[in-house]
């Protein structure tokens, strides 16, 4: 085909269509990509603006010109189109690009021009407001098992982060890659866990669980840009990982002193809201398109069960946690107690420390609750800071319990003695406590009724030493 006969060729299809040309490089790297050709309905979808004024493309289509000046630099678009039209193979997807709100169903093939210097292919997609589930599962027999067999697992499971683990390493494996892990982030309390990783034995990459704390989530938050409004990014060679430094240099930085050569990240959104990322790390990159058409699939169902699961783990916060304080709430007392009078929780000692607050009374009467809530908060905090290592309950309005297990009663008395000298000090808090110990692991419900029985001698002593 001769490159004048590109228009004719691009307006003989009834669907979007354009053409697109790749730069031929002697380095293997992706050369500039141009868009030669395109017939009215595809121009004209690019170009139509939106309700809020939008457009894919932010200026008019002028015929052979780089894509790059139309849109953002996509890098999982630039590699579609090198695998057409350089390494002349055909190339079948289904993408949501974050930055627009519609999913696009996109053919590539490549074609023969009459040109020493460029490689083209043509472009053909069609555009949906939603979804489509059908057009989603259009995987190979071997992926579509592969993606059925997480859901499965995830599905059925009543450990979800054990299974998830699972899930994780069958992953890592059907990407023959040294590391996968799955990253939960909230990114408004500024916090972020890992809820599922493997890591290949012998793999020379440094394993999540190594670096990972609440700073982490900074370099999670940083993707978000780097990502660039795309729903994957593969770094699967050199160049790709100069466009990371360029576009992150601290997360570069990270990336090769942890030994990562390639990696395939992916964001997890649910209700348009990012709740973590999946990443597999040093992958077949031969693979690399296969590979994050079944991420994708499997993020979608990933996604949602994580959602789930947070869910449950926010009901469960609101039935265990007294919300003033922060200290887990009666119920989860009660909760506790019946798990080690059942044996369900196996000990060996048990101490239970009463810590009944002095004065919240009149700071009530005279102060305003507001006063008695924020000394309820500094009294829960300073049993946090004491008892750090224990299991801390709001047993009533005033009053806290402490359960610690299997812990020294010498290092346990020392706290209660300097909580109690602490509390003899003008301006502090002010606590009754009672301690018992059982040394040889008795009734729990015993040891907090000695306490309990303790915690009331104090306080007549408080009282009766105004």
């Amino acid at each position: 085909m001769k490159k004048e006969e590109l228009q004719q060729f691009a307006d003989s299809f009834h669907t979007m269509t354009c053409i697109l040309s790749v730069e031929k490089t002697n380095d293997g790297s992706i050369g500039t990509i141009c868009i030669e050709a395109g017939n009215e309905l595809y121009i004209k979808s690019m170009e139509r603006k939106d309700d809020n004024g939008n457009s894919v493309f932010n200026q008019k289509f002028i015929p052979g010109s780089n894509y790059e000046m139309y849109m953002e630099k996509e890098l999982n678009f630039e590699k579609f189109c090198y695998q057409s039209a350089i390494l002349q193979k055909p190339v079948l997807a289904y993408i949501q690009p974050e930055r627009f709100p519609f999913w696009i169903n996109l053919f590539m093939l490549p074609i023969d021009v009459d040109d020493a210097e460029k490689s083209y292919c043509v472009y053909s997609l069609e555009a949906t407001p939603k979804a489509d589930l059908e057009t989603m599962t259009r995987l190979s027999a071997e992926n579509s098992s592969n993606v059925l067999k997480a859901c499965i697992k995830l599905r059925g499971t009543k450990n979800f982060l054990k299974t998830m683990d699972e899930v994780i390493e069958d992953i890592r494996e059907l990407c023959g890659a040294e590391s996968c892990c799955v990253l939960h982030t909230d990114f408004k309390n500024r916090t972020c866990s890992v809820l599922g990783s493997s890591t290949k034995v012998g793999a020379n990459v440094t394993n999540i669980h190594e670096i990972i704390s609440d700073k982490f989530v900074d370099y999670a938050e940083s993707w978000i840009e780097t990502l660039k409004g795309s729903n994957c990014l593969i770094i699967q060679n050199d160049a790709d990982m100069e466009i990371v430094r360029e576009r992150n240099p601290a997360w570069h930085a990270s990336l090769t002193g942890a030994n990562v050569k390639s990696q395939v990240l992916l964001p997890l959104t649910h209700n348009n809201e990012f709740i973590g990322f999946i990443w597999v790390t040093n992958f077949d990159t031969t693979k690399a398109l296969r590979i994050k058409e079944t991420l994708e699939l499997v993020t979608f169902f990933i996604a949602s069960e994580v959602a789930s699961y947070l869910l449950v783990q926010q009901l469960e916060v609101l039935s265990n946690v007294d919300l003033l304080t922060g200290v887990k709430n009666r119920n989860a007392m009660n909760n506790q107690v019946f798990q080690l009078v059942n044996g369900i929780i196996q000990y060996k000692t048990v101490s239970v420390v009463f810590a009944d607050l002095n004065g919240l009374k009149p700071v009530n009467d005279n102060e305003g609750h507001n006063a008695g809530d924020t000394l309820l908060k500094r009294a829960s905090q300073i049993l946090k800071d004491t008892f750090y290592d224990c299991e801390i309950f709001r047993a009533g309005g005033d009053e806290f319990v402490v359960v610690a297990l299997d812990k020294p009663k010498a290092d346990l008395e020392v706290r209660v003695e300097k909580l109690r000298q602490k509390s003899k000090e003008k301006g502090n808090v002010s606590y009754a406590l009672g301690f018992f110990h059982d040394e040889n692991g008795g009734d729990v419900r015993k040891a907090m009724h000695e306490a309990d029985v303790l915690m009331y001698e104090d306080k007549k002593l408080h009282y009766g030493h105004r």
